[in-house]
């Protein structure tokens, strides 16, 4: 849990929530949403929420590399890039859950380096350490 907030924002969902309508309070980012039809539902272009989770823990996981590579004085090259994959599916004991893959290039960056890289920014991503360590979520009536 983080020992100060330093920004935070906030979206609201409409409508059939998997089939309704997402947007950022400022407005920045406003998405229809549509069940894929993997789930049973019309699919097409429309966003998801597991499309935007995808999009940024791959987001969140660049950033946290390339500032874990600041710190040990290391380069993340221009041409990187992180491409995370979010499955869902049910789980046993009722609901659903996620299963994500992330995978990192790293072109011109020997091995090792490139390992210490992927691991630090596991380490500092605050995706990665929602999803390994918990985080704070608090559900309350508006």
């Amino acid at each position: 849990m983080p020992t100060k907030i330093i920004y935070s924002t906030s979206a609201t969902a409409t409508g059939g929530g998997r089939d309704g309508h997402t947007q950022t309070d400022d407005g920045t980012l406003s998405l229809d949403l549509a069940v894929p039809t993997a789930m049973g539902g019309p699919g097409g272009d429309a966003a998801n929420p597991e499309k935007l989770f995808a999009a940024g823990y791959a987001a969140c996981f660049m950033g946290a590399m390339r500032f874990y590579a600041g710190q040990k004085k290391l380069s993340v090259p221009d041409d990187a890039s992180v491409n995370v994959q979010v499955g869902i599916g049910p789980r046993e004991d009722m609901g659903f859950g996620l299963d994500i893959q992330i995978k990192v290039s790293l072109p011109g960056v020997d091995e090792a380096t490139a390992k210490d890289l992927i691991d630090g920014g596991h380490g500092v991503c605050p995706y990665s350490n929602a999803i390994t360590k918990g985080l704070t979520i608090t559900p309350v009536l508006a």
